[in-house]
């Protein structure tokens, strides 16, 4: 970025009056000096980051701290390279000081250590975001940024106190903002950081301890503080780092994903992993929805996901039968009280495959015991693992395991499930069986990652076992090379007298292991999703079966949870309050936070919207629109669709549109085409509803007809073919 040579403000000819030097004149110098210390910035960042990425890449610990700084430092220089002057969101004006303090994205300090900008996320930030008229924080006024290409289009300011009106404030009375909800929309989630309202930033900045719920109707802002609350519970809580285990988000599906994608990296924050339910399971991908809606009941228990533990336990068994084992020395009795003794080493918590490693070793220690004379354990540990009977036995009573072929046992032999789930009545256990016990369902998903999680990889054991033996090769090979350079050594007399001569050195233990390169070894990519994690973020959580819910429990030991849904916008109902729900679920310590206030739909649609939803559902939580549009709900024919949306497209160069319910109409770049649960989480400037009655019956059918309806934020046109 240049030093600022032109104005930040580019005010239009309407907003003359706000471009008088009284008001922005102040602004205008506090700018520059912001375009002053982004450049310095950019240009140490720049250099720091060229010195970790050429600074050597150690091993270990100190790998990981290199490659986080890299990190850090990569994410700090895109954000500031990113977004230049309209890191600023706007200023406030405090009662005890005239100098107004400046709320940026990120916090910067100029080379004296003035502060130019205070990170949003922080307490002196809160203000900003929190004053309202009925409790001001000690704010004089307040001053809202909107940009536009870098350059100030616009700027709203409220006063608190009578002193704020005089030389400080342009008022308009929100006006500015309400304008600014029924901005064009896009493909990706706008910038809404300098509009978050004071009921919202309460909940971003609620602690972490436990779950928080965050309940509210459709334009209430619930994904703005779901995200909002991911970066700002990494700034400000400790506990929650990466080192901690971090952030993860859930979204409903991947449109959601793509759609908010923008949201964190423009709040300066990288290091939350995203993701939907389907992608905590390889299987996920291809998983179809399940058919049968008693099948799909049936997996939505959490006492099924349960029954993956007496299924695990099955090949548990320790052999109840003696034997002789032979080896190089001698025969060695091993009785069924050594093989329960094996058993019995495998440490609780352990996967099931990682486990068996750990009982083969017992059995080693056990049988080095009962042979005479010093042998060693691993000389007898290789003689073992050629005794074909001994590993056998050991195979069938505590099998490597696969979590497909698990679970796919259980749809498969009706026996199987019977012992493992004995609850389930002779009738259901036949509705589970099928004839392709792996053609896998989204139902199936939280029996798969039970499995996985108790399993373990059956991968890991023998990519453990190949690493040691490479590691044990390379020992070898590096303690000859060791021998040949002490030999050459002392034949050259190279060895001093000091004790501290080159020999000396070779002999030393600590040599022989720097010697040895283990980034050269085979590794397994790391899951990314596997946990755990030390805060989950969990959004449209209405939707959450109690036996996926036991998929974010595995992976946050902590239950530190932000829940955020609406249960008007549950596709299968949602009789219970929030707080029942989520005890059964296995959730503690649970508080509920409310927003009811509609920033994005115009009162025009959510009139016509809330009967759709009271119908099935009286005590829904419908928001309260703050706005109007105008325009009113258009009804037509479903032969008006090409001539709604050409009349549409031809009024508005920008913005974008949205047909829900006809799955023939191909998309165009500035028309989705969607289903209704595909178009849950997101927003259109038009939504063009064809046949909505077809949408279903009951309250599924008025889900998705009501969720359909409340992504428009300007205009709603229903089209029906009679």
């Amino acid at each position: 970025m240049n030093p600022l040579t032109t104005s930040a403000f580019g005010l239009s000819d309407r907003l003359a009056a706000k471009a008088d030097p009284a008001l922005i004149a102040g602004d205008e110098q506090h700018f520059a000096a912001i375009a002053r210390s982004l450049d310095q910035a950019i240009a140490e960042l720049s250099d720091r980051l060229d010195a970790a990425r050429r600074a050597p890449g150690g091993i270990g610990r100190e790998a990981m701290e290199r490659d986080m700084e890299i990190h850090r430092l990569s994410g700090r220089l895109r954000a500031l390279r990113r977004f230049g002057l309209d890191l600023c969101l706007g200023r406030v004006v405090g009662a005890d000081d005239p100098e107004p303090v400046y709320i940026g994205r990120l916090g910067l300090t100029d080379s004296s250590g003035r502060r130019l900008l205070v990170d949003w996320r922080s307490p002196a930030a809160e203000p900003f975001f929190a004053a309202t008229h009925a409790s001001p924080m000690g704010l004089v006024s307040r001053r809202r940024y909107r940009w536009s290409s870098g350059r100030i289009s616009d700027y709203w300011d409220e006063v608190f106190t009578r002193d704020g009106f005089v030389g400080h404030a342009a008022l308009d009375d929100q006006s500015a903002f309400i304008a600014s909800l029924g901005g064009n929309r896009s493909e990706r989630m706008r910038d809404v950081l300098g509009t978050i309202q004071s009921d919202q930033d309460a909940i971003i900045r609620a602690g972490s301890r436990g779950a928080l719920v965050v309940d509210g109707g459709p334009g209430t802002g619930k994904t703005v503080v779901a995200l909002h609350r991911s970066a700002y519970l990494l700034y400000s809580d400790p506990r929650l780092g990466q080192r901690r285990g971090g952030v993860l988000f859930v979204g409903p599906h991947q449109p959601y994903l793509a759609y908010v994608a923008d949201v964190l990296p423009s709040l300066g924050e990288e290091g939350v992993q995203t993701c939907t339910l389907r992608d905590l399971v390889a299987e996920g991908a291809g998983a179809a929805v399940e058919t049968d809606p008693e099948v799909a009941r049936l997996k939505s228990s959490a006492k099924l996901v349960q029954a993956v533990e007496t299924a695990v336990r099955y090949y548990e068994s320790p052999p109840t039968e003696g034997m002789t084992v032979t080896t190089p020395w001698s025969d060695v009795w091993l009785s069924a009280a050594d093989w329960a003794e094996a058993f019995e080493a495998a440490e609780p918590g352990t996967p099931h495959n990682e486990a068996r490693d750990q009982i083969w070793e017992e059995l080693v220690t056990i049988l080095t015991d009962k042979l005479d004379g010093d042998i060693s354990p691993q000389l007898l540990r290789r003689a073992l693992l050629h005794d074909e009977e001994l590993t056998g036995t050991l195979n069938r009573a505590w099998p490597l395991l696969e979590a497909a072929d698990l679970v796919g046992d259980l749809w498969s032999v009706p026996a199987y499930l019977r012992m493992c789930a004995p609850w389930l009545t002779p009738d259901e256990v036949r509705k589970l069986r099928r004839a392709d016990a792996q053609a896998w369902t989204v139902s199936d998903l939280p029996l798969l990652d039970a499995a996985r999680q108790r399993l373990g990889d059956p991968e890991a054991a023998r990519r453990r076992r190949r690493h040691e033996a490479a590691l044990a090769a390379q020992r070898e090979r590096m303690a000859q090379v060791v021998d040949n350079l002490i030999e050459a050594a002392s034949s050259s007399g190279a060895d001093g007298d000091d004790g501290e001569g080159l020999v000396t050195m070779l002999r030393g233990q600590d040599a022989r292991v720097s010697l040895i390169d283990e980034s050269e070894l085979p590794t397994a990519d790391p899951d990314l999703l596997a946990g755990p994690f030390a805060h989950i973020v969990v959004d449209e959580a209405q939707e959450l079966t109690d036996a996926e819910w036991q998929m974010l429990l595995l992976r946050c030991p902590s239950r530190s949870f932000t829940i955020v849904g609406d249960r008007a916008q549950a596709r299968h109902g949602f009789t219970e309050s929030w707080r029942e729900r989520l005890e059964r679920a296995g959730l503690d310590r649970i508080d509920v936070a409310s927003l009811s206030i509609n920033y994005r739909t115009p009162e025009e649609v959510m009139e016509e919207a809330e009967p759709v939803i009271r119908a099935v559902l009286p005590d829904a939580n419908v928001p309260t629109s703050v706005r109007r549009s105008g325009i009113p709900v258009v009804h037509g024919s479903v032969a008006e669709l090409d001539s709604v949306l050409d009349t549409w497209l031809a009024a508005h160069d920008e913005g974008i549109a949205c047909v829900i319910g006809d799955p023939t109409f191909r998309a165009t770049p500035r028309v989705r085409s969607l289903t209704p649960e595909l178009s849950k989480g997101l927003e259109f400037d038009l939504v063009v509803l064809v046949d909505p009655e077809a949408f279903g019956e009951g309250t599924a059918g008025a889900v998705d007809h009501y969720v359909a309806m409340t992504r428009a934020t300007r205009q709603l046109v229903v089209l029906t073919s009679s």
